[in-house]
């Protein structure tokens, strides 16, 4: 994946989106000055819709805007607008891998551990495993059930994602895991799949559960 993150975005996107009617979204002025990672995922969008999120969104490209200060283009948004995701914004050729930038309203900018290329498969993944049809939803977890619910799983070797929270994501065939931990004492996972017998490997574990559709 660190070696060429650009296909493993792709790989996945195609991979658990069904394909849709392709949209022609109109192009505006700022997409020859966009990084090539969102022009990937702008592309993969326009048959796989929902590769732009369910919980929380990739902005459309014509609805991109910046900041109030011009100095921060926005391109990812909370769903009920309590932060957002921006890019530096410039005129000149784009970065090629640019720092993303987290912030709450009114609060500071908080950079992403992982650059853009590692933000969108970040970003994927966790909206796949948030929008998908059968979920496995453990109650609160210590960190030696976290090694159990993720132990025949295969963890993806990026930084963490989320400053708030800092997550972690791990997958096997047809399932998406997020991990997440404000403390590093407490975690509350979600597992989402693209079928029922994609969470076969969770179903034996000691693990209270709120929900499990396996």
């Amino acid at each position: 994946m660190n070696g060429d993150r650009e296909a493993a975005l792709e790989q996945f996107v195609t991979g658990w989106y069904p394909t849709e009617d392709a949209t022609e979204s109109p192009v505006g002025d700022s997409a020859s000055r966009l990084p090539g990672g969102l022009r990937q995922l702008y592309r993969l969008a326009k048959q796989r819709p929902g590769a732009l999120g369910t919980q929380n969104k990739i902005l459309p490209e014509p609805d991109l805007l910046t900041d109030h200060l011009g100095e921060m283009l926005v391109f990812g948004v909370e769903n009920q607008g309590g932060f957002f995701w921006s890019l530096p914004w410039t005129l000149e050729e784009p970065e090629a891998d640019p720092t993303v930038w987290f912030r709450e309203l009114d609060g500071q900018l908080i950079a992403e551990q992982e650059a853009l290329s590692g933000f969108l498969i970040q970003f994927s993944l966790y909206e796949a495993s948030m929008g998908a049809e059968y979920l496995a939803l453990p109650r609160e977890l210590t960190a030696p059930q976290v090694e159990q619910l993720t132990g025949a799983l295969h963890r993806v070797p990026l930084r963490p994602f989320w400053p708030w929270a800092p997550t972690r994501f791990y997958v096997a065939p047809g399932l998406v895991m997020h991990v997440s931990s404000e403390d590093g004492e407490a975690f509350h996972a979600w597992a989402g799949a693209t079928h029922r017998s994609a969470l076969n490997p969770l179903a034996d574990l000691p693990v209270d559960w709120n929900r499990f559709d396996g």
